[in-house]
């Protein structure tokens, strides 16, 4: 008698799979090239390196719209990265929950934060 367990199989954890992946690999990489435009944009300016180049660098509308999004992403490797660690070695569900709620809290707080130091509302 065989047994065909198919759809009925129940899966545990996470099962995002390719998809959590992925969007660690792209997001990754995103961060290393925006790191690339900032070090060339350094390597190509003149004059000591303070505030002012620093100020100068993100003061561009374009950059200040490319920092987001790279903090955007920032932000989700590091929900996709903790979601798994919480997942993975958290077992009781109620202190998970705890730490998955106080992630996402502090992720958004970060992201409003960001907006506030790139477009000083």
């Amino acid at each position: 008698m065989s047994v065909n367990y198919g759809s009925k199989r129940i899966v545990v954890g996470a099962h995002y799979g390719l998809r959590d992946w992925l969007s660690q690999r792209i997001t990754g990489a995103l961060m290393a090239l925006f790191t690339i435009i900032v070090l060339a944009q350094l390597l190509i300016s003149r004059g000591p390196i303070g505030y002012d180049l620093w100020a100068g660098i993100f003061a561009a509308q374009w950059m200040k719209v490319l920092t987001f999004v790279v903090i955007a992403s920032l932000l989700y490797h590091v929900w996709v990265g903790m979601r798994d660690v919480w997942m993975d070695y958290v077992q009781p569900i109620g202190i998970r929950l705890v730490c998955q709620v106080f992630t996402i809290v502090w992720l958004v707080g970060c992201a409003g934060w960001a907006i506030q130091v790139l477009w000083r509302l």
